[in-house]
């Protein structure tokens, strides 16, 4: 498998809540300019999610696993927590319920991502994402950092569900 050196770009939901992440140890390349911007870098693993409405049209209760690397990329993977059942006939061969439950149970989108440290937001640029219909949208998130392991995002919607 070959990968471009294209820029990818991002996803979310524009609903109001606080999404709240634990850093896991920085997987990183190269080095950005802003000091803000850096302290993206690394895996961030969701630890909880609060406020009126979840981004995730899935619910409160996901794992979520984001990626931003010092190159201005990212990857974002969401599953419901629970049981998700393996195909009866094989991982080629589940029938049309088992994979539209597979499919209503998970998401996932890559792209690049920039930061405006003097708005306080992250934009995700949506290249591509598991639904159909989520490219090239740009999903802005406002954010704050609570210590050297934390990240607050909250959804700032654009009108278009970004």
């Amino acid at each position: 498998i070959e990968f471009s050196q294209k820029r990818w770009y991002f996803m979310s939901r524009a609903v109001i809540c606080v999404v709240i992440f634990l850093c896991l140890p920085p997987l990183s390349a190269r080095a950005q300019n802003d000091s803000i911007a850096k302290r993206f870098v690394g895996a961030w693993k969701l630890v909880s999610v609060e406020g009126e409405d979840p981004v995730s049209p899935m619910g409160f209760d996901i794992h979520q696993m984001i990626i931003y690397d010092a190159s201005g990329w990212i990857s974002s993977q969401v599953a419901v927590k629970g049981d998700r059942k393996f195909f009866a006939r094989g991982l080629r061969s589940g029938t049309v319920g088992e994979k539209a439950a597979a499919f209503d149970s998970y998401f996932a989108y890559y792209g690049t991502y920039t930061v405006d440290s003097e708005k306080k937001t992250v934009t995700h640029h949506v290249e591509n994402h598991s639904w159909p219909g989520r490219r090239g949208v740009n999903n802005v998130r406002w954010f704050e950092f609570d210590g050297n392991d934390r990240l607050i995002l909250m959804p700032v919607s654009d009108g278009r569900g970004g």
